[in-house]
């Protein structure tokens, strides 16, 4: 990602412009695949750093249909002016000399060429002439495409915002001014009030060092972008070329189909103040983190099938060249990168460009934790973000008639306080024509038909949740629908005994209702239900229904202590190196951010979750949620220094995270998916990197950790038969850096040895960026079974000067179980600064046995 010349970016199957190019009929007799390949010479941006220039192209992209005209428009502001496109369409046409010359005569179909972060391009080819275009000269790596995935009313109370961060300058009017973070995700809803730039009277400025345009369609028509919502494309060429597109479902427009991209663009940007109104209930005013940020849209994902990377590479390639401040990516891949480190892939190595052009890159840990090694997010050009919880809570309980209260879910109004209800079961209030024989799921209440209405009206209607909820197929918004319907005076879910594991997020719902998540409690409620029942001895049916009841309602939030914890679904470390897989010495995740029962808003049309159907707003939960809240905090913190380098914003939130929770405890982990609450332990480095964020504390950092492209690549040559790979991606070779490093030598906020054999020295850098000198005292706690020393124990350090720090290790046991540390610089000023430290493998000198 940079900022620079434009190309000739090929959308889908631009055979008007090159002639090469063939139909996908002409393919359907062969096996073809989707591969990037990647061409010896270095990309635009690695010749053009810094320099700035502004596309404005019109042009026609096939949709699924290959019928319909897209049109590319100006943001109303016009910002947009002429330039040379001369060497974009010159790379263009190289790719497609090389194809002519590689392919003779032969079928085959580009996707992409990409030009500014990598110089290569996608193409839909069999497997034998992608062996081909391996062999030639001019081409450094050929990789088959793969898929990725998708990995706010209250948070910015929680991270301090209004009181800290937006307080010192301007408040919520002017954060993020001026700073462009670009989106590669499903899209975007252009109608949502959270992307206006009407709603102050303090008018957006316009980002003149953006040159990105917005395209026309007929779900994204003209007028969709504005001084807010800065440009929107979409990349579907890998996705159509495999025909799995659906244009009913996926839009071949920037338009959000699915609702991710809308609620994590919010979260990072979204306006403040927005009133947060589901199911009719008023659950607050949202804000994003940068309310004044300007928001760029790269849709690659899609509500149907995900995403491929081909898609991927092209949206961060585009972003990159449309000058965007600061790019973030709730995806992740579907499975660890093969070959020699997981670096290597295509999008990391894009991501390594972009930083290149200074742009700070975020992205999702992903969801697959609580399991070590996890980890979907490598590079440590890249800051991952880790989800936790936040301190709002909605709780929800049942008062039964036995003088038991069970706890429960459900954003819903409770009963009348001063009344029993009776309880009625879906399976003890069937007409004459249904029974559970005719339909074992009619417990689920989905159809009001199925039911005796006289017996469920002002009663509470009991209905069972099963797995067809999980999956989709039944919903809650169907079985509130059922209940109203059969005037019921509210509904009463238990959990069905076979939904092991599941974590139920709260669902906004309008009549009182109550979802009873735990098997145990639901079993209780039951054993109460049907023992109170009078059952006919010859038909069989209830003649009396005891149970009674009173729902007390979830709209009120609660807030407890023991928050932010890290929740069981975020990727834990040890950062893989390889698929094989071996530990890597960086720490991953770096930090950890809100990502658990996050309102933000929502697409209209969004389908991804089917109870938020269209609202306006959706809590959601996962690293998606987490990773804009750090790509929003970022904005604040380049706005105000608008110089630091991408390392620099990652160390000035990294360096001032917190490791306790708001009680003042340890921040505690999450260790089981099954049951989270009761298998919690103190989260270590592998679980939250540095900590939870502190979005003040983050202005402020006093000293700063930096990295150049430059680090990156000596440490990427540093890696053991690397120096092919570095060719292929990078087009520079290794034997020009004269020094490389390894993982540990880095200079980043943390020190991660997978090995320890003996003892090591690591060094750090530090910079001073604040205002003034300030005197600094060094102290440490060491990981189990290794002695350190830090070298000097007090510095004093003037604005601008830099101080080298020295860090000796000592293995003192034998042992291949991960220990923990911390350093920590103190400052006479009140900075803090923490380095967190993660041992592995550790070989200790007085364990060594010689042999004559």
């Amino acid at each position: 990602m940079g900022k620079i010349h434009l190309s000739h970016l090929m959308l889908f199957c631009l055979s008007m412009f090159v002639p090469c190019l063939c139909q996908q009929d002409d393919l359907d007799n062969v096996t073809t695949s989707v591969y990037v390949v990647t061409l010896k010479q270095a990309p635009t941006s690695h010749y053009y750093y810094g320099e700035l220039t502004s596309l404005n192209e019109s042009g026609f992209k096939h949709n699924a249909s290959g019928t319909e005209k897209t049109q590319f428009q100006k943001p109303r502001y016009g910002n947009i002016t002429k330039t040379d496109k001369r060497y974009g369409s010159y790379v263009t046409r190289v790719h497609d000399s090389l194809l002519k010359k590689v392919l003779k005569g032969e079928k085959y179909l580009k996707l992409y060429s990409y030009h500014y972060l990598i110089n290569g391009f996608a193409v839909l080819v069999t497997q034998q002439q992608a062996e081909r275009l391996s062999r030639s000269s001019e081409v450094s790596i050929v990789v088959l495409d793969f898929s990725v995935r998708t990995a706010t009313t209250h948070t910015p109370q929680f991270l301090g915002l209004p009181q800290g961060a937006w307080s010192q300058d301007g408040g919520f009017e002017t954060a993020g001014e001026g700073i462009v973070i670009g989106f590669v995700d499903t899209g975007i809803d252009p109608t949502h009030p959270s992307f206006g730039d009407n709603k102050s009277e303090h008018s957006y400025p316009v980002p003149d060092h953006f040159s990105g345009i917005c395209e026309v369609t007929r779900d994204f028509p003209s007028g969709s972008c504005n001084r807010k919502l800065v440009g929107a494309r979409h990349f579907a060429a890998s996705a159509i070329t495999r025909g799995i597109f659906n244009m009913s479902q996926d839009y071949a427009s920037p338009f959000d189909g699915d609702g991710h991209g809308t609620h994590t663009a919010s979260v990072a940007a979204g306006n403040h103040g927005i009133p947060v109104i589901v199911a009719g209930h008023h659950f607050g005013n949202a804000s994003g983190m940068a309310p004044r940020s300007h928001i760029a849209v790269y849709k690659a994902l899609y509500k149907s099938f995900g995403g491929f990377a081909a898609d991927v590479v092209a949206a961060i390639d585009q972003a990159a060249q449309d000058g965007v401040d600061i790019i973030s990516l709730s995806i992740t891949p579907n499975r660890r990168p093969p070959g020699v480190a997981t670096f290597f892939n295509p999008i990391d190595m894009a991501l390594l460009s972009a930083v290149k052009a200074g742009i700070f890159v975020v992205q999702a840990a992903g969801n697959t934790g609580p399991s070590p090694m996890s980890m979907s997010s490598f590079s440590p050009w890249i800051l991952t973000v880790g989800a936790a919880s936040h301190d709002r809570q909605y709780s929800n309980s049942i008062f039964l008639g036995n003088n038991v209260t069970i706890t429960g879910v459900g954003l819903a109004p409770g009963t009348d306080q001063n009344k029993l209800y009776k309880l009625i079961h879906a399976h003890d209030a069937l007409n004459n024509d249904t029974s559970v024989v005719d339909d074992m799921y009619v417990g689920e209440c989905q159809d009001a038909c199925k039911y005796n209405k006289d017996l469920i009206q002002g009663n509470l209607l009991i209905c069972s949740y099963s797995i067809r909820f999980v999956l989709g197929i039944s919903t809650i918004k169907r079985a509130s629908e059922t209940a109203k319907n059969l005037s019921a005076v509210g509904v009463v879910f238990y959990m069905d005994p076979y939904v092991i594991g599941f974590q139920l997020n709260p669902v906004a719902i309008k009549m009182p209702s109550i979802i009873i998540p735990s098997t145990n409690d639901s079993k209780i409620l039951m054993q109460y239900y049907n023992s109170s029942l009078e059952i006919d001895a010859v038909s069989k049916k209830v003649v009396k229904f005891g149970a009674v009841a009173a729902i007390c309602g979830g709209l009120k939030a609660n807030y407890n202590n023991t928050a932010p914890k890290v929740m069981y679904y975020s990727a834990r470390g040890p950062d893989p190196e390889d698929s094989l897989p071996r530990q890597a010495d960086i720490l991953k995740p770096n930090l950890l951010a809100p990502g658990n029962f996050i309102w933000a808003a929502w697409s209209s049309l969004g389908t991804d979750s089917v109870e938020f159907l269209g609202e306006n707003f959706a809590m959601m939960s996962g690293t998606s949620m987490a990773a804009p809240h750090i790509a929003g905090l970022a904005a604040l913190i380049k706005q105000k220094f608008p110089n630091f380098s991408p390392a620099a914003i990652g160390s000035a939130l990294s360096t001032t995270a917190s490791q306790n929770d708001k009680s003042g405890g340890l921040i505690m982990a999450q260790r089981s998916y099954a049951f989270p609450d009761l298998s919690q332990t103190p989260a270590t480095p592998f679980d939250m990197g540095s900590g939870f964020v502190n979005a003040t504390a983050a202005l402020n950092p006093g000293l700063v950790f930096d990295s150049s492209y430059d680090d990156y690549m000596s440490f990427l040559c540093g890696i053991n038969g690397s120096a092919p790979v570095v060719l292929n991606y990078t087009g520079q070779n290794c034997l020009l850096y004269n020094t490389t490093l390894n993982g540990p030598d880095l200079n980043l906020p943390s020190i991660t040895l997978s090995k320890l054999n003996q003892s090591r020295i690591v060094q750090r850098t530090v910079q001073n960026i604040a205002a003034g000198n300030e005197t600094y005292s060094v102290g440490w706690s060491a990981p189990f079974g290794v002695s350190m020393k830090v070298t000097p124990t007090h510095f004093s350090i003037a604005n601008g000067e830099k101080q080298l720090l020295s860090v000796i290790l000592n293995a003192t046991i034998n042992s291949s179980v991960a220990s923990f540390g911390r350093i920590g610089l103190f400052g006479n000023q009140g900075h803090v600064v923490n380095i967190p430290l993660s041992v592995i493998f550790k070989i200790s000198y007085n364990n060594i046995t010689t042999t004559s």
